[in-house]
């Protein structure tokens, strides 16, 4: 059951069969296919706002703007931004204004910081971005809360895994949709879906298979977690 005047928060993953979502190569590991990226453009098109973690802007350089040039024309005629706002959180603020999270696009971005680091990262990306203090640590609901003020309906959550880890341990996604790439990358070095933690969908709490669709070489899987009086 989702929390009312929440964002509705949907995360977004492709991973390879054994749970990684990149290697340790200098270049970004492809886990999906055209159809599933024009799939993903899709979804996009279709909510408010989009998160990534800062690791995610420094290690993959992420535009996250809608790419369809149909979709981009849908989403303005229905008085929207071309591309949904762009949300980061970061710890420490060490972030590159010039990077494509922050100079790709017009729209709005936020990036959401610890209070006590709020100065530096506002120093940082203030003159780009809306700086947000989020507690301290960052709490998601704070996040959460800021964002439904901004008239944020849907929330696409696309990573890394430390913020993959953050929302499913504290029981704050309402969607899934978890990509299989036929592959193993079998590098513990590697970057996983998710790391350690208390997740709420446990083997006692098993979530709900809504669909399951094979897309190409990949299948796509869609949970939908048991969340608040559910779980």
């Amino acid at each position: 059951m989702r929390v009312p005047d929440r964002p509705y928060v949907l995360l977004s993953v492709a991973a390879s069969v054994d749970g990684y979502i990149d290697d340790n190569s200098d270049q970004r590991l492809l886990l999906s296919n055209d159809e599933d990226f024009d799939r993903v453009d899709e979804v996009r098109a279709g909510v408010d706002a989009i998160l990534v973690g800062a690791n995610t802007i420094r290690r993959d350089n992420p535009r996250l703007l809608v790419r369809s040039q149909e979709r981009r024309h849908a989403r303005v005629a229905e008085g929207k931004s071309e591309s949904p706002i762009k949300i980061t959180l970061t710890s420490k603020g060490e972030l590159d204004p010039a990077a494509s999270f922050f100079a790709a696009g017009d729209v709005t971005k936020v990036v959401y910081a610890p209070s006590a680091a709020l100065a530096h990262v506002e120093g940082a990306v203030g003159e780009v971005s809306d700086v947000v203090a989020a507690g301290d640590p960052i709490d998601l609901n704070i996040v959460l809360d800021d964002l439904a003020a901004r008239g944020v309906r849907r929330l696409m959550v696309e990573g890394g895994g430390t913020v993959h880890t953050q929302f499913l341990s504290a029981g704050l996604v309402d969607e899934l949709q978890l990509v299989v790439a036929p592959f193993l990358v079998g590098d513990r070095q590697a970057p996983r879906f998710v790391g350690e933690a208390l997740f709420p969908q446990d083997s006692g709490h098993r979530m709900n298979l809504a669909e399951v669709r094979q897309i190409g070489d990949v299948v796509l899987l869609r949970y939908l977690p048991k969340r608040g009086a559910d779980v």
